[in-house]
């Protein structure tokens, strides 16, 4: 690490490398006193703050600020304060008959330094989320938030300086070559949300100290809509997880496959929704977000231009404002198999339809990409929904709705393969963030020293016969 020893980082990381005993070491009601002093931070002292920095980052409405930043975080935190002391007890377990006179526990045990790279889509909710669960493991952290929300950013370093001393927690401002940097450093845990393609950068680096990782992803999130359906609350239920925030959600529903006797009637649900959720025209609505830079509006851009040059159906939507930031909720039908919003993460506001004739043909369509992190099926024949799920590999599932498992702090949340690496939330949150020690206690001789050498033809009997009692 000499390279490091005049870097701005190395000295912020060296710091904390110091300081992790001590942390790992805190007591449940000294976590908790944390957790208390975050929660009134969000809640309370910087609630309005938060709402006008996510409306200049990603003009975002109050209402989604509330409903997908503050509430999640809140919930996130009342959680781990009320679980926390379970999660930090010992955890006993059976001891083999052949181990006699020793008894057998595990425990949680903080990992040690942290990093956290957050994105931009939910500055506030998926930086303080792993924060959280960091400090319930009783680690430290140093944060890197995106970039490409300053304001958000900005307002998360004046949180984290007003509540935590650096050697603690950090967060640490800059571009892409920040990342890179900080990626150098052998941290014992990194958490990292974002894209498939620089999650592998992010795994890449980390392999090079043996770092724990985990990887929250995304992907092509397929929803599967069955002729059984109930229609219309398929549609409410789509538009809205497809468009909320623009679209811009790692579980946001990618692309429909939807039975082709039903698709006329689902496209004009959906337009209905649309109408009630953002009025006629969307660029007017104060409900409908923006796109975060002109970078993702262009590559939006394309795939709306692509769609459009192989003579796709645009059965609403397809505006683009770039002055704005602003791209009209569009969906598309009649797709080519080559448009290229077939072949890439959308991450906007864009909602393919295509279609299908059998259930086999829909599951092998899902199959043949790279595995989701979220799928969606909408159907009332339970034999359907059940084979739709045991036949395909997803890092989560909705039934008749969308995106809503990630509000559960008692699942999972994460991807699977493509999609991700490990799980968050909640306690897997707080076991992401561990290092989970097994101990065994001897307090009286034990069998297996009756085996010790120098072996004998009688010992040689006794381990034949002590396996068994393995």
């Amino acid at each position: 690490m000499a390279e490091f020893k005049n870097n701005t980082f190395f000295n912020l990381f060296s710091r904390q490398l110091k300081n992790q005993c001590t942390i790992g070491k805190s007591s449940y009601s000294q976590r908790i006193a944390k957790l208390d002093a975050l929660q009134h931070a969000i809640a309370m002292t910087y609630r309005d703050e938060i709402s006008e920095a996510l409306y200049k980052d990603l003009g975002k409405p109050k209402v989604e600020a509330e409903l997908t930043e503050v509430f999640p975080i809140i919930g996130d935190i009342k959680h781990a304060k009320t679980y926390l002391h379970k999660w930090m007890r010992k955890q006993k377990v059976k001891t083999p008959l052949a181990m006699l006179g020793a008894s057998s526990y595990y425990t949680y045990e903080s990992k040690g330094v942290c990093l956290i790279i957050s994105p931009w889509n939910f500055p506030f909710n998926l930086t303080f989320g792993p924060l959280i669960s960091a400090i319930a493991a009783g680690n430290t952290a140093i944060i890197k938030p995106s970039e490409m929300t300053p304001h958000a950013s900005a307002l998360m370093a004046k949180i984290i300086k007003a509540l935590f001393k650096e050697d603690e927690v950090a967060i640490v401002e800059g571009e892409v070559e920040v990342s890179t940097e900080l990626l150098k450093l052998p941290f014992h845990h990194i958490f990292f949300t974002g894209s498939p393609t620089v999650g592998k950068i992010v795994m890449s680096a980390a392999a090079k100290n043996l770092t724990s990782v985990t990887l929250e992803l995304g992907g092509k999130s397929p929803i599967i809509i069955d002729e059984t359906a109930n229609i219309d609350m398929a549609a409410k239920k789509i538009i809205w997880g497809k468009f909320l925030n623009c679209g811009q959600i790692c579980v946001a529903p990618d692309y429909v496959l939807i039975h082709q006797s039903i698709k006329n009637e689902f496209i004009t649900a959906c337009k209905k929704w649309l109408t009630n959720f953002y009025r006629a025209h969307p660029n007017t609505s104060k409900s409908y977000g923006r796109i975060v830079s002109n970078k993702h509006l262009e590559r939006l851009k394309a795939h709306i231009d692509n769609a459009k040059d192989l003579k796709a159906t645009f059965e609403v939507g397809g505006e683009v404002n770039a002055d704005d930031k602003y791209i009209a909720p569009t969906i598309i039908s009649d797709l080519n198999e080559n448009a290229t919003v077939l072949k890439e993460e959308i991450f906007g506001p864009i909602l393919p339809i295509l279609t299908y004739d059998a259930l086999d043909e829909c599951i092998a369509y899902v199959n043949a990409k790279e595995r989701p992190l979220a799928l969606y099926v909408f159907s009332k024949h339970k034999g359907n929904t059940k084979k739709i799920i045991t036949n395909t590999r997803a890092g989560g599932t909705c039934i008749n709705n969308t995106i809503i498992h990630y509000a559960n702090h008692y699942l999972p949340f994460g991807g699977v393969n493509n999609s991700g690496i490990g799980k968050s939330h909640g306690f897997f949150g707080f076991e992401a963030f561990s290092n989970k020690r097994a101990i065994v206690n001897q307090h009286t001789i034990g069998a297996t020293e009756f085996l010790f050498p120098p072996y004998s033809k009688f010992k040689e009997k006794m381990a034949r016969l002590t396996i068994k009692w393995f």
